[in-house]
């Protein structure tokens, strides 16, 4: 069983369960720091081990771009090339294409892309040159790169879509899809009958690694990838729940709300989950796309019945010196818990250059332990990399440590009271 429901809220529908995958358990729910090119910027994999980050993401379009997906699956997969051993969740690169050249006018057409029923071809923000992802492609790309979970293909439609484009941008999806769900199962099979296979065993004296003949993929391990698939139909009610039907019905392993509104606009994404949670069944885990930018955010997800999230916000916002804190009545932190402020300080402010306190002194992180609001207002001011890591370890710290929170608040049908804390 790839998914067990252990608990939902008695008084929301705040769900606390288990993803069973071969590189270890996921307690859900969960946030995923997100590791764009094969890793979490400005920390390695040992800080996130120190961490206890349950799973990451990688990105399958940039991926792909660099350093390619055929060096990652000849390291042995992104596990090994990164020195990575827990779970690891791809996307399947359709948000990063829709946002190469975000579609004029609603038409589908972007700048950098051009969308057909075959599947999109784009050109890439590095060099130019031309690329071509299909259901096809983004499976056999996420096959090579090796990750636990991966995302089927989609067309992520703009918020501003018209009722027509919405319409066929949806079917589009629905359509790719089931040939997503086709091709995978087509290359598991493949991959687990061990057809056409021609494999070494590795040796780390000669560095010697095998692929498999039939799918190119690296044959150090052999372990399940669960693929997901993704609800669209941007702010129409009528759309969204017609998608979350179809996905729903479809054999994947989990399924994922996309969209540009989920995670940007909170507003949006708490009617689209009004919409479309009634539908999903209940035994698969329940992903939202790019949730995370304040605390507060994931909170009201999880009331929705959202087990798993991930955003790039907790680790931008500490390059920028921008640190969540949990202090309620603070004086040192005035700007706690206002509507302007999203649960964060400002290291750079000039008032925090005499601060000896740590960032939050309810924080654990090394961060906090080890270092004062002084010094990383210094490591800012003078530029220093290893301020953006500090503030780095302590934002995703914190983003984990109140996920092991909301989890116990669960299991104890104290959630609601949680919430509130944060969300008000």
């Amino acid at each position: 069983m790839f998914f067990e429901l252990q608990h939902i809220d008695k008084s929301t529908g705040a769900r606390a369960g288990v993803m069973h995958t071969d590189h270890g358990d996921i307690l859900t729910p969960c946030f995923m720091p997100v590791g764009t090119q094969a890793t979490v910027k400005t920390i390695d994999s040992q800080d996130l081990k120190n961490l206890d980050a349950p799973i990451i993401l990688g990105n399958t379009y940039h991926l792909h771009l660099r350093p390619g997906e055929d060096l990652i699956a000849s390291a042995g997969g992104l596990h090994k090339f990164m020195n990575w051993d827990r779970p690891i969740l791809t996307d399947s690169g359709g948000f990063q294409v829709f946002s190469l050249g975000k579609q004029k006018e609603a038409t589908g057409q972007g700048g950098l892309t051009k969308i057909t029923d075959d599947g999109v071809e784009f050109r890439s923000h590095l060099d130019g040159s031309k690329h071509f992802f299909s259901p096809e492609t983004a499976i056999d790309i996420q096959h090579k790169i090796g990750a636990d979970i991966i995302m089927a293909f989609d067309e992520c439609t703009p918020d501003d879509a018209d009722l027509d484009y919405t319409k066929k941008a949806m079917d589009r999806t629905h359509a790719w899809a089931e040939r997503c769900l086709t091709h995978h199962h087509q290359q598991l099979s493949v991959i687990l009958s061990g057809a056409k296979r021609s494999r070494r065993i590795y040796s780390p004296t000669t560095n010697d690694r095998s692929f498999d003949s039939a799918t190119g993929l690296a044959q150090d391990d052999s372990y399940h990838q669960f693929l997901f698939g993704i609800i669209q139909g941007a702010n129409h009610k009528n759309l969204r729940q017609e998608s979350a039907r179809y996905i729903s019905a479809l054999d994947f392993d989990g399924i994922a709300i996309g969209g540009e509104s989920i995670g940007y606009n909170m507003e949006a994404t708490k009617n689209i989950l009004d919409w479309v949670m009634p539908i999903i069944p209940a035994d698969k885990p329940h992903y939202t796309m790019g949730v995370g930018l304040d605390p507060s955010d994931l909170l009201t997800v999880v009331a929705h019945g959202a087990d798993m999230f991930d955003c790039v916000a907790p680790t931008r916002l500490a390059r920028h010196g921008m640190l969540y804190t949990s202090i309620r009545n603070d004086s040192r932190a005035p700007e706690r818990h206002s509507q302007n402020s999203q649960n964060r300080l400002n290291i750079n402010n000039a008032r925090f250059a005499t601060d000896f306190s740590p960032i939050d002194p309810l924080c654990a992180c090394s961060t906090c332990k080890n270092h004062t609001r002084a010094y990383l207002h210094h490591l800012f001011a003078a530029g220093e990399i290893t301020g953006m890591r500090l503030a780095t370890i302590h934002n995703l710290h914190f983003m984990l440590e109140l996920m092991r929170q909301i989890r116990t608040a669960i299991l104890n049908d104290q959630f609601n009271n949680f919430k509130n804390y944060w969300v008000f």
